[in-house]
């Protein structure tokens, strides 16, 4: 008997076709079961200033050092933009997802503090490493900052606040040692 291997070899180059395109089929099929791209996290900050950058500062004026601020309701180090459902749970803070400060929230405060207060008198910041030299006497007041509070609040669904609350210390340094001036809490809602 007269076995003809030719129509057989047809036939398997066949099936190796059909059997790749399945298989790029199945290739692209499981390209696009494959997650979307992210979406790009958003990065905000508090806008230009108000105030004009080349502020006169009067003659005279007394210098003020700002400390670094801290951050008691707000973590130090952390970009993160938080939120609180007031209808849910209040106690819970939450971080958005896909929205960031360009810095920490506790930088941008102390930068528009600096930007504002420069508009009457000379400030410096506690970075420029000046807190050594107010152990001098007659050197300026130091104003320290304390965030509590800086999320927004969704009192429903559909309404939200901004919540600010900061707590202002104003004190001088002395040859006894730090005298304490002033203390305040601000607290601003929009």
């Amino acid at each position: 008997m007269f076995f003809n291997a030719y129509p057989l070899a047809q036939q398997m180059a066949r099936c190796t076709r059909w059997a790749g395109a399945a298989a790029a089929v199945a290739l692209l099929a499981a390209c696009s079961a494959l997650p979307q791209k992210p979406a790009p996290v958003a990065r905000y900050d508090f806008g230009p200033t108000q105030s004009p950058v080349e502020a006169q500062v009067p003659a005279g004026t007394t210098p003020l050092v700002l400390a670094n601020v801290r951050g008691r309701g707000v973590a130090d180090n952390s970009a993160a933009i938080h939120y609180r459902l007031a209808y849910a749970d209040m106690r819970e803070l939450r971080p958005y997802t896909q929205a960031r400060w360009t810095v920490p929230a506790v930088q941008l405060i102390q930068l528009r503090v600096r930007d504002v207060l420069s508009a009457q008198r000379a400030v410096l910041l506690d970075d420029d490493s000046v807190t050594p030299l107010a152990t001098k006497a007659g050197f300026p007041a130091i104003l320290r900052l304390e965030v509590e509070e800086f999320s927004q609040v969704f009192n429903s669904a559909q309404t939200s606040q901004g919540v600010l609350r900061m707590r202002a210390t104003l004190s001088e340094v002395t040859p006894k040692g730090e005298k304490w001036l002033a203390q305040q809490v601000f607290a601003a809602q929009q």
